[in-house]
């Protein structure tokens, strides 16, 4: 039987990308953060891993340095990319240009 400690541990280093992951920021010197449900993890992410991901159309682009998870997308509404239902729902801000290319790609 895990405990917490073993849990929280697996969440951070066992996240699947694709999965687990709504949007990730990439930053300055291959540092990514990942942004979950519940959560978000920084990481240091090779360029050729991070593009990999990018290339794959499963990761589009929202603004400068942000990509979010197409698959994961609930609404696109007011500028902002919603990701869940409620009080509680992660919200991402999208440029006019990007909102109507991911409004093409989730049609």
């Amino acid at each position: 039987m895990m405990n917490v400690a073993q849990e929280v541990r697996n969440v951070y280093e066992n996240f699947e990308i694709d999965k687990d992951i709504l949007f990730f920021k990439v930053g300055r010197n291959g540092i990514v953060s990942f942004h979950g449900r519940n959560y978000n993890i920084k990481k240091i992410m090779p360029t050729e891993q991070l593009n990999g991901f990018i290339a794959s159309g499963q990761f589009v682009k929202a603004s400068s340095n942000c990509y979010v998870n197409v698959g994961k997308i609930i609404a696109i509404e007011d500028g902002m990319i919603r990701f869940d239902h409620g009080i509680e729902s992660k919200l991402v801000p999208v440029s006019m240009w990007h909102q109507s290319h991911l409004r093409s790609l989730l049609s």
